[in-house]
């Protein structure tokens, strides 16, 4: 099932061996993953604005269409991007979220209804709003109007979602909470050209130092753990021979970040 809105959104119902059209991007991280087995539930991505593209990678929707036999076990991989999620069955439930240099696995249960904002990396203002991981159960007390966002979000259907969460970013672009990062920027133009946080400073052209400390203000990570996040990405995309000396050094790190080897990695789960 597929479905276009605007010819900026691609919708497309999760499972086995569905192919997903996206269009082009400097960095397309790829998010989640989902049990092969598991019953198919709707997930679709669309495209920000133009005016936003440096700013927002994806607006994502992810939902049930009726109560699923069993749990629904998603696979969240590191990618380095902050979210905003709103949960679209209670208007108070929504949060600010942003994973590790390792993956987590969640039980979403067996009916649920959210949408999300996916920031590129760097560009979240940690400073002046600070991430809270796992809020995405619990009531949001922070000082973004998310919960404001989240009562209209739940009031109109995908069509209608698009300028309400394009709106809240502006409100945030004018707030200086969130910035284009003219230093990831550059390490995304580049990254087939990257084996190392040296190389990560020559194309970023800074110092090692100054680059340790951009990245850990703007993104969280270590130059180090944001290599790896970019490795495990090229890896996603089939592309391991990229970012790894050596097929052992390839296994361990994948495992590390995932918690499964490759192999059963692509056994049991589609990305």
């Amino acid at each position: 099932m597929r479905y276009v809105l605007g010819g900026d959104a691609i919708w497309e119902t999760i499972a086995p061996h569905v192919s997903k059209r996206t269009s082009q991007h400097m960095y397309d991280p790829k998010g989640n993953s989902t049990e092969k087995a598991v019953q198919p539930v709707q997930f679709g991505e669309f495209e920000p604005p133009r005016h936003l593209r440096a700013i927002v990678h994806r607006f994502l929707d992810l939902k049930t269409e009726g109560v699923l036999e069993q749990d629904y076990r998603f696979h969240a991989l590191p990618d380095a991007c902050t979210y905003l999620v709103f949960d679209q069955r209670d208007p108070n439930i929504a949060g600010v979220t942003k994973l590790r240099a390792s993956s987590d696995e969640l039980n979403l249960g067996r009916e649920f209804h959210y949408m999300n904002i996916r920031f590129l990396p760097g560009v979240w203002q940690s400073q002046s709003a600070p991430v809270g991981y796992g809020m995405v159960n619990s009531a949001y007390t922070g000082d973004l109007p998310l919960i404001a966002t989240n009562r209209m979000l739940c009031k109109t259907d995908i069509t209608g979602a698009q300028p309400i969460l394009s709106d809240l970013v502006d409100q945030m672009v004018a707030r200086g909470l969130v910035i284009a990062n003219p230093v990831t920027e550059k390490i995304f133009e580049h990254m087939e050209e990257i084996y190392s946080v040296a190389d990560m400073a020559e194309v970023a052209r800074l110092s090692t130092r100054q680059l340790q400390r951009t990245l850990k203000r703007t993104t969280g990570f270590s130059p180090h753990d944001f290599l790896k996040i970019l490795r495990l990405q090229q890896a996603l995309k089939g592309e391991p021979s990229l970012s790894y000396a050596d097929q052992s050094h390839f296994i361990h790190s994948f495992r590390k970040a995932t918690g499964y080897t490759p192999g059963r990695y692509s056994r049991k789960f589609d990305v």
